[in-house]
């Protein structure tokens, strides 16, 4: 073997070792911290709503959340207990304006009021992927509770329903119930039904197309529906709440 054969067998193997080393360093970047839970300390001043991982202020045990609507008011009764995940991602969303500006997309008398999709493409985009992980189901789908939405295991994000009806059968597909709705049930089931199912299976709104094109997409398509004005937390139990 020539010395020359011997210098590019020298120069072949080193190039191998090099491109292992690179190859390992690209796939071993360490072990992915999980995301912060939720704490009872106060937000950095980088908490934004463009930043989901910034909102994870743990939730009272009991708070309530008041919906200022097109149709009228109501409120929501959030008991942590029931689904701890989902009552302090709901606490995030309403305390930093997520829904302010929100329309009811898939209202379906005598089953559900669907809301939380942002007028905001982009932080639709932000928030899409912002999963939090599942609640076992401790209380019933019944009329007035409120649940998170999901396409699967551990797929929540922002958007919630409330049952019209009891949906018990929601039960044990795994749609855990946070909250209830103590005043102004009234106004939920008022909300404006006249679009029916959103697409592909009927005529409504299409859900994809709210998250890329925002509420231009809502008014221009679907007029009448009707929105969230405001939501924030309250800061004591409503007067009328017998608990």
């Amino acid at each position: 073997m020539t010395k020359r054969t011997l210098t590019l067998i020298a120069i072949a193997v080193v190039a191998v070792v090099v491109a292992v080393i690179v190859f390992r360093h690209s796939r071993s970047t360490g072990p992915v911290a999980p995301s912060a839970g939720p704490t009872t300390t106060a937000p950095s001043a980088s908490a934004s709503l463009g930043n989901p991982s910034s909102l994870n202020l743990k939730a009272a045990d009991v708070y309530w959340a008041k919906f200022t609507t097109t149709k009228g008011d109501f409120v929501i009764k959030v008991t942590r207990s029931w689904a701890p995940n989902g009552a302090d991602r709901f606490y995030n969303l309403v305390k930093n304006g997520f829904y302010n500006g929100d329309s009811f997309f898939r209202v379906l008398p005598g089953f559900v009021v669907q809301f939380g999709i942002s007028p905001d493409p982009s932080l639709s985009k932000v928030w899409h992927d912002a999963n939090i992980p599942d609640d076992p189901v401790h209380q019933s789908n019944v009329a007035g509770t409120v649940t998170f939405a999901t396409a699967g295991p551990d797929t929540r994000t922002t958007q919630v329903f409330i049952n019209l009806a009891d949906n018990k059968s929601l039960d044990a597909q795994g749609f855990s119930p946070f909250g209830s709705v103590t005043e102004g049930m009234s106004v939920v089931k008022s909300l404006y039904s006249g679009y029916g199912e959103g697409a592909p299976m009927g005529n409504g709104p299409d859900q994809q197309l709210i998250q890329t094109e925002g509420e231009a997409y809502l008014a221009k398509n679907f007029p009448k529906l009707d929105g969230i004005k405001s939501a924030v937390v309250l800061q004591s139990a409503p007067s009328t709440d017998p608990h």
